[in-house]
Parts: structure tokens; sequence; C-alpha cells
């Protein structure tokens, strides 16, 4: 033992020992700060154990620059490094606290989000405990200077210094791997900063923010505001005429924009085991004050609910990589439906109940003029209200009618809801239908949380009816994005009854859900075939608001004039009588290939898509809204929005006036919340 420890002390003598012993203790101070001060979510034992190792290849690989330079200078630069990171980990401590989401290249440059909300509460913010963070600096001084451990200020053989970078590089490899076996397109497929730190490490992720940035900024910087000619003059030849039928019909009304997960089409009407999927869906959906939407489709990429989100509200697809929730939401200038029904009166409202930075959404948001964003800093924690990514819908529909009941009225308020969502799995108390039995353990929950939505969107319903919402509201409901992936065509086959459930039925399956319900409205089952793209033009024309100078790649579904030519973000299409999928063109009418569609019809079709694609990109990658500046509508400034809780809370107790228009306000502020009932096991 005496051995062992004669030589352990030895080698912590030498300054490789040294670069060892600062990484270990910088892991151990860093797993502190991962699992005490931030939220990642870690699960399972992959992802705690990449969480463990995730900090030791970066931090090797800068403490082993040390290894490469001589006598004190290497042990004075180490200690400088160690400490500059933890100056950058104490600051992200901060910021994570106030704002659930880590500090990014935009934010410190561009939005000055971390002197203003920061720096004025800097005192109330801090805890003693963030302190520790420094721990590993203080015990390496004391170490030195109490000559524990001597510094070796011999020249070392260049062959250590370049096996320790190399074994650095070798590690963040290995754990790149591990991370991409377990989340596949992390680094491509970004939709919250927690899974980056969560898998490679915070070090990794500003590495990852620097580069991303870079490029970014690179491109934007090259634009210019000639390069809106062609996109307005695109505009301009393909505007839909306003339907004057349905024009304006629902001005002054409040809008709810029901977000269902991960729902498809055919749920509707569908039945299993004898019983109704989505009965109160269905009931909706036939209503004859509903506009329902048997031929709309979703067109997301790789950003999936983020692209939703981004065409539901801009008019502007996903990017052909990653979200651009995430990769410009932050800087970028939008013209946003909660700006522009903001600047026509509207009070704008976000419900989400799973962490505010999911896909950005507490920087986007900003961006797109959202007056509120209630998010699960919100809503009461417990375990088993959650599931998945995030509160399950009955509770979180049932909690966020607290806040519903105090905006000033009229409001746009969109709901997320998340329980239907990948890979569909329910606790067995809110089960309320049996599972399909394909043998796909991925499609056969599906019906069961697709019911378990379908139940919650019931007591929202008779909520919105029992305080009177449902007179003075149109619900919008929209499905995001497909629920059942074209890896599971054998399911799929036997679901749909279709036998050999090919590419053309899987484009065909891409159709969700999309309906307009309001008292007087007049209703009926619409066959136009359009997609997200198209809502926004939809609303503001029935709200009554003027876009004819807005740029949107949409067009109004209730138009004579619009397109009905459907694109997907791969450039694949579908449309009335064709459809097209990689490199074949298929009747839609009876899904076999075309041969009669000729060349020239061929081109015609692809390029309309192509170009509104590539236009849609220009706009994002150049952030080209910043030099387009439409009549009527006032630029975004980022810094008048403010998402903390008790903002959010004083905010709406300033609201609550004596001629408040919320329906909390002119209920003599007594709370409607007694209204609403719901059978959530977990409430009872």
């Amino acid at each position: 033992m005496k051995r062992f420890i004669k030589g352990f002390s030895s080698f912590l003598n030498t300054r490789l020992g040294f670069v060892i012993l600062a990484v270990v203790l910088y892991t151990i101070k860093t797993i502190y700060a991962y699992t005490t001060k931030f939220n990642l979510g870690v699960k399972g034992s992959l992802q705690t154990f990449l969480m463990v190792i995730n900090p030791i290849p970066v931090m090797l690989l800068l403490f082993g620059i040390a290894l490469y330079m001589k006598g004190r200078k290497s042990y004075i630069f180490l200690l400088i490094i160690d400490f500059l990171d933890s100056v950058w980990l104490f600051s992200n401590i901060l910021y994570y606290r106030e704002f659930s989401d880590f500090l990014t290249m935009i934010l410190i440059k561009g939005s000055g989000a971390v002197s203003n909300n920061l720096g004025k509460s800097i005192a109330g913010i801090v805890k003693p405990t963030d302190f520790l963070v420094f721990l590993d600096v203080l015990i390496l001084i004391l170490l030195l200077a109490f000559h524990v451990i001597k510094m070796d200020v011999k020249r070392l053989k260049w062959r250590i210094p370049i096996l320790v970078s190399c074994l650095a590089a070798l590690l963040f490899g290995a754990n790149l791997t591990l991370a991409e076996s377990d989340r596949s397109g992390l680094l491509t497929r970004t939709f919250d900063n927690n899974y980056i730190v969560k898998y490679l490490g915070l070090n990794a992720f500003n590495v990852y923010d620097i580069v991303k940035t870079t490029k970014t900024n690179a491109v934007k910087a090259q634009s210019k505001s000639s390069d809106l000619d062609s996109i307005e003059k695109y505009m301009k030849d393909n505007y839909a005429q306003p339907n004057p039928e349905y024009t304006g019909v629902a001005k002054g009304k409040n809008i709810f924009v029901i977000h269902l997960e991960s729902f498809q089409q055919y749920l509707i009407d569908y039945k299993w085991d004898g019983q109704e999927v989505t009965p109160n869906l269905n009931k909706i959906y036939h209503e004859d004050n509903t506009l329902s939407f048997d031929n709309f489709f979703n067109q997301v990429g790789q950003g999936k609910t983020a692209d939703a989100e981004l065409m539901l509200e801009n008019s502007l697809f996903g990017l052909p990589e990653g979200a651009a929730m995430v990769t410009d939401g932050t800087s970028n200038t939008f013209q946003a439906a909660p700006a522009i029904l903001d600047q026509h009166g509207y009070t704008t409202a976000s419900f989400h109940g799973d962490v505010p930075s999911f896909w950005n959404r507490d920087n986007t948001y900003k961006s797109w003029g959202y007056d509120y964003f209630f998010s699960s800093n919100f809503y009461k924690e417990k375990k088993d209200y959650n599931v998945g990514y995030g509160m399950k819908d009955k509770i979180f529909l049932r909690d966020s009618a607290q806040y519903i009941q105090q905006l000033p009225q009229p409001f746009y308020a969109k709901l997320i809801t998340v329980t239907n969502h990948y890979p569909y799995m329910l606790d067995k108390k809110n089960q309320s239908i049996t599972k399909t039995d394909t043998g796909d353990s991925t499609v056969d929950g599906y019906v069961q949380t697709a019911k378990y939505l379908d139940e919650a969107i019931g007591e929202f319903m008779d909520w919105l009816k029992a305080t009177g919402l449902d007179k003075t509201s149109m619900v919008v409901f929209y499905g995001d994005h497909y629920g059942i992936s074209d890896n599971h065509k054998k399911a799929m086959s036997k679901i749909t009854g279709i036998k050999n459930f090919d590419e053309f039925d899987n484009a065909q399956y891409q159709r969700v859900p999309f309906m307009m319900h309001m008292d007087g409205l007049k209703g009926g089952v619409n066959h136009t075939y359009g997609g997200e793209i198209d809502v926004l033009p939809t609303l503001l024309k029935m709200v009554g608001v003027n876009d004819s100078n807005m740029i949107q790649f949409g067009s109004d579904l209730l138009s004579k004039d619009h397109s009905q030519v459907v694109a997907f973000r791969n450039g694949d299409f579908v449309s009335p009588k064709v459809t097209k999928v990689g490199s074949n063109y298929y009747n839609t009418k009876n899904g076999k290939i075309d041969k009669k569609i000729s060349a020239q019809a061929k081109s015609k079709l692809s390029n309309k898509v192509t170009t509104e694609l590539s236009l849609s990109d220009r706009v994002i990658n150049g952030d080209l809204l910043r030099f387009y500046h439409p009549e009527g509508f006032t630029k975004v400034n980022r810094k008048d929005y403010n998402y903390k809780k008790s903002v959010t809370l004083d905010a709406l107790k300033k609201a609550r006036t004596k001629n408040g228009t919320s329906i909390l306000a002119q209920n003599d502020n007594k709370s409607l919340l007694d209204l609403y009932q719901t059978d959530a096991p977990e409430l009872k």
C-alpha cells in the first residue's frame, strides 16, 4: 500500500499527473453542476454514462496543451484555463436558473439578454453552492502553494503531449458515436440545447454553438435588401385573392390553436376494438359549424414540431437540415402570427407543458412577438403528471385554464399537447382502449395515446362551453406531423388494410387534421389540397387582417386562387392529380405511376415546388425580413418580452382591472376553474 501511495504521489508530481488530476477534479465538479444546477433530463444508464464522461475529452485536450509548454508556464496556463472555464460554467448556472437554457454567442453578442436580465438581479440569483464550481481551481492552487505537489519543470518528450491530444480526440469520437446511437441526428437535428450538453458536454456545446453561429452569420452578412426582389415578385405573382364569404367572419373572436401532437388524419372516424378512437374530434370534425379539410398535409422536415410551428405562424418552410427555430429563432427578424395579431389588438400566448428551452421556444417566441409563454415553469410538477415530452394532456389543458381565464380578450392562444408522442406510452390508469395487434410495439400504442388526447380535448371543449368562450372564440385544430413513420409499412398495412403499403401510400398518409370550429361558421368538409404553410394566410383572412403585402409562401385555403400543389420538404409533392415521390410521378386518384404525364408538366410542377422551397430558405438563411418593412407592421423588439414567471404573473394581475376584458375580470375576478371537469386520475 505504501508503495502504491508513493508511486501515486510521484505520478502527481509530474506534469502529466497534474493534468490528469486537473481533468478528474474538473469532471467531478462538472457532474455536480449537471446534476444539481441543470435539468438535463438524463434517463437510463447510457445517458448517465455519457453525462459522466463527456467533460473528459474536451478538458483533456485543453489541459493537455500545457504539456507542450516548458516549466512553470504549463502550470500557470492550465490554472488560467481551468479558472476561465469555471467562470463560464458559473455564468451558465446563473443564466440557466433564470431562463432554463444555456448561454450562446447570439445571446451574448446580439440580444443583450445576459446583461439586461442577469446583471440587474445577480445578487438575488446567486446561491452559495454555485461557487463550488471554483473548488477544483482552489484545490490545485493550494496543492502547489503548499508544495504538496511540486512543479515538474523538465522538458517532456513530444510523444507524450501528442498521445494525450490523440487520446482526447478518440474519446470525443467515441462519446459522439455513443450519443448518436441513442439520439440520431444529434447535431444536425438539434431541438434542445439540453440534449447536446447532456450527451456531449457544455464545452462541446460551446464549440458547436460557435461553429453554427459563425456559419449563420457569414451567410447573413452577405445578404442585402435586393435579395428580396425576386421574392417580392413571387409573392405578387402568386397572391390568392380572399374569399369574400369567409373574409372577416372571425373578426374580434378569440382564437385557440390546439396542437394535436403526431396526430394523423386517418384517426378521424377510425375504430378499434369496437370503439371510436377519437369520438370528440370526430364530432367536431363533422359539425355544421366546423370547416374541416380532409386533404391537408404536414410538410415538416427534420424539425418536425418546430417546422410545423414555423409554417403555421410564419408561412415559411422549415430548413433542409435542423430546425430554424433553433438555428435562427433567436437572431432572425420574423413577421409572425403573434406579432401581426398583437398589432391588431390581440393578446397572444403559447402554452407548453415542457421546459421553455425545448425547440428554443423561450427565445424564438420573443422574435415572433408572443406576449406570454406558459412553459413547465408555470405548472405544478409531480412525477406522475408527466409522460414522455411533458405534462399529460388532461392535466396540462386543465391547468392552462387558470391562465386562459386571465388573458385580456380578444386573445390568440396556442396550446401544444404532447402525450400522443412517440413512443406512445401511457400508464394503465389512463388507458381506455386496448392496443392494436399489428405486433409493432411502436404502432400498437398509438391508439391509446390518441384516445387519451381526444378525451382531454373533450374536457377542454366542455369548459369552453361552460364559460361561454365557445360563443366568443374560434378553435383551430391541427396535426403537426405524422405519428407513424415510413419505417413501419408492415404495421400500417394491417392498420389501413392496404395490402402493399408503399411510398405512394406513405405520402398520402401524411395527411393531418385541420379544422376551424366557431359558432355560426358555415362549415363542412372541404376537399381542397393544402398544408401547414397555408394556415397563416387562411386565418388572417378570416380574422379580417389584410396580408397582401406580407412575405408568405402559403395561400388562403378558401380562395379560388389557392394552389393545390402541396410541397414536401424534400422536394416531393402531392396534388389532386399528381403525386411525386422520389423520381416517380403517380396518379393521385389510383396510386399508379403516371406514364402519361408529360415532361413539361413534370417540370412545371417540380419547378414550382423547388422555387418555393429555395426562396423560403433564402428568407431564413439570409434573415431577409430585416430588410422588409410592410406598411402597417411594426418590427418586433425582442427586449420587450420577458417570460419569467414573476413578470408574467404581475402583468396578468395588472390586467385584472375593474374594466378588464378577461373572462376572469368579467366574472368579478372569481375563478372559473371549478367549471373545468376532468377525470384525470392524478388529480383525484
